[in-house]
């Protein structure tokens, strides 16, 4: 009997999760300093600041020189505990759902819509709390929070728990949308391409 390689065996949903979580946590931290000229651009304007910030590039190399490096980081924390939250759930839960309503030999659109919405809705109500704090922290004006746990318990007695779900019905139809464009989209691009990788059988 041939024991079953690496490749043969199937992920647990805990294995899923946990590698999405970490490869959205790398990618994360590669592109942060992105995620930051974007808030300056999307605030430009705002409040007493006066300097004028010219395109992503100019913006990083703005702050940077001004604020110091590690302001690039700023917030890298609340992101890391949003994509963790976040990006693995969204991938695990959607892997794990869909197999749970598929069978076998069961591949068609529906089964995939259905699994990319459920997915999408258990990810934006467990992961909204902390992307509203990653929001609120990123764009907060300096020296308001001391970090992010701050952050968060500011809201908490300030505003109640409510404050954590502020946005939850456009970011779940967002999450959604893109879940089913995405997923849908994966799974029927693969599903042609794995037909076209099978052999065909030739008349002798």
């Amino acid at each position: 009997m041939v024991s079953p390689t690496a490749s043969d065996v199937h992920p647990t949903m805990g294995v899923k999760i946990f590698s999405a979580g970490v490869s959205a946590c790398l990618a994360d931290v590669i592109t942060f300093p992105l995620d930051t000229a974007k808030v300056r651009l999307q605030i430009q304007g705002e409040g007493p600041s006066t300097i004028r910030y010219k395109g992503v590039l100019g913006t990083i190399t703005t702050l940077a020189k001004t604020e110091g490096p590690v302001k690039l980081y700023s917030g890298l924390p609340a992101g890391l505990q949003r994509q963790i939250s976040f990006a693995s759930l969204r991938i695990g839960l959607y892997d794990t759902v869909q197999e749970f309503y598929t069978s076998e030999n069961d591949n068609d659109v529906p089964c995939h819509l259905l699994s990319a919405l459920i997915a999408g809705f258990c990810t934006t109500l467990l992961s909204s709390p902390v992307d509203v704090v990653k929001t609120r922290f990123i764009n907060s004006a300096p020296g308001q929070y001391v970090s992010v746990p701050s952050c968060a318990m500011t809201m908490l007695n300030k505003e109640g728990p409510t404050a954590f779900f502020k946005g939850f019905v456009p970011s779940f139809l967002r999450l959604a949308s893109w879940n089913v464009i995405m997923f849908v989209c994966f799974e029927q691009l693969k599903r042609e391409l794995m037909k076209s990788r099978q052999p065909v059988d030739c008349a002798t």
